[in-house]
């Protein structure tokens, strides 16, 4: 083995691990759920993104051995060759009709999807605006499509119309493009999308937007583009499938003429074997339950706001989530793992977030309550909070 590769690892893992950055991974023996088991040890898990609890669902989990029993385990080929399955056309479908749009195709992941369609539409010619606090595989995406990138400050529409003017104005590119999160998930806000397409009109920018926290939470479950009753509006709107859909896999909805690009021009849709038969089967019926409906959403809110409600009071620095998303910011990274740490021997089970997941000195645990809570579990963790809290003085 190098002895360079060997110096570089040991160096930057032991000054990760002295910075508080090194995150340790702890495997789940069993589903995840409102209540996990990890080490043998059970605890109410606000760490999930499972928003709406469907990744456990009954249901669910009938529709996927059905589709494995007919179709196998495997798609067998990429989509373009012969992996493209009846069960594929018929979720793209749900999810046009979901997002209300002409047309969707999906991908293996959500961050391949940001990595696919923003790289199959923008070039080195053309230019994109994007929030600072924008997801990691947004930033991914827009590296790989080599346009110039231009950060413009979180959720401030002066400083993107001022950026938007500059950039259209230069004569420099051939398109620009506004992308943004509908809602950021370290925070919980939610993006000004009106405000964001009335400078996209002003400056014909072609408008993105990242829903993978909205989808199944804001607009009723139908995201936050519906929320603003947008849809006509926005060119491209992003979602995953492994959040409140509680599956796996990503997707872009849109008009039909920019879908069929999409099947031409992305990547990893075009080089990366299909998603498996069992996962696509339960993702349409996921997506049916959504639209069916509000129940999952309403009680997801109502745990959300339960909780949001409760921490603070406590005296936790909770943000401005507009969302269930519920941060508790600690501040300094070391501390922030000890918060972490103390919740789970105490049990609960919220991963603490560090640099670089959001920017140094705003370590936090983002609590994420779900569908599935009851609220004596709730309760229970909230007391966890006081208790761990007083105790590493982060309140008093």
């Amino acid at each position: 083995m190098s002895k360079k590769l060997d110096a570089f690892l040991e160096e930057n893992l032991t000054e990760l691990k002295e910075q508080g950055l090194y995150n340790e991974i702890d495997p789940v023996e069993g589903p995840n759920g409102a209540i996990i088991k990890i080490g043998g040890k059970d605890l109410i898990n606000l760490s999930s993104n499972n928003y709406l609890g469907l990744a456990t669902d009954e249901d669910l989990k009938k529709v996927a051995i059905q589709a494995i029993e007919k179709y196998g385990v495997g798609a067998g080929a990429v989509r373009t060759i012969n992996g493209t399955l009846d069960l594929h056309v018929q979720l793209e479908e749900k999810l046009a009709e979901f997002k209300g749009t002409e047309a969707a195709i999906s991908f293996q992941s959500g961050f391949n999807c940001n990595m696919a369609a923003i790289s199959a539409v923008m070039d080195k010619n053309d230019a994109i605006l994007s929030d600072q606090l924008n997801h990691a595989s947004i930033i991914d995406g827009c590296r790989l499509s080599k346009a110039k990138i231009i950060a413009f400050k979180h959720s401030d529409m002066e400083d993107l119309r001022q950026k938007a003017k500059e950039a259209t104005e230069s004569g420099q590119y051939n398109k620009v493009m506004v992308i943004t999160d509908g809602v950021f998930s370290m925070d919980g806000d939610i993006a000004k999308l009106p405000e964001i397409v009335e400078i996209a009109k002003e400056f014909d920018l072609i408008t993105y937007v990242d829903d993978a926290h909205g989808s199944g939470v804001t607009g009723k479950g139908k995201g936050t583009v519906k929320h603003f009753g947008l849809e006509k509006e926005v060119d491209m709107q992003m979602g995953t499938l492994s959040k409140a859909v509680g599956v796996v896999g990503g997707y872009v909805a849109g008009k039909k003429q920019l879908i069929d690009w999409l099947r031409v021009r992305s990547r990893p849709f075009l080089f990366s074997t299909a998603v498996t038969p069992g996962d696509v089967a339960a993702t349409t019926a996921a997506v049916q339950k959504i639209i069916d409906s509000t129940e999952l959403h309403d009680k997801l809110w109502d745990n959300g706001d339960y909780l949001k409600k409760g921490l603070k009071e406590l005296g936790f620095d909770i943000g401005d989530s507009a969302t269930p998303i519920t941060p508790c910011i600690i501040g300094d990274e070391k501390l922030t793992q000890q918060f972490s740490k103390r919740l789970f021997e105490e049990g609960v089970y919220a991963k603490s977030i560090v640099f670089p997941t959001v920017p140094r000195g705003t370590g936090r645990v983002r609590n994420m309550p779900t569908a599935a809570h009851t609220k004596d579990m709730l309760d229970e963790a909230i007391e966890i909070y006081a208790k761990v809290g007083k105790e590493l003085n982060v309140i008093k």
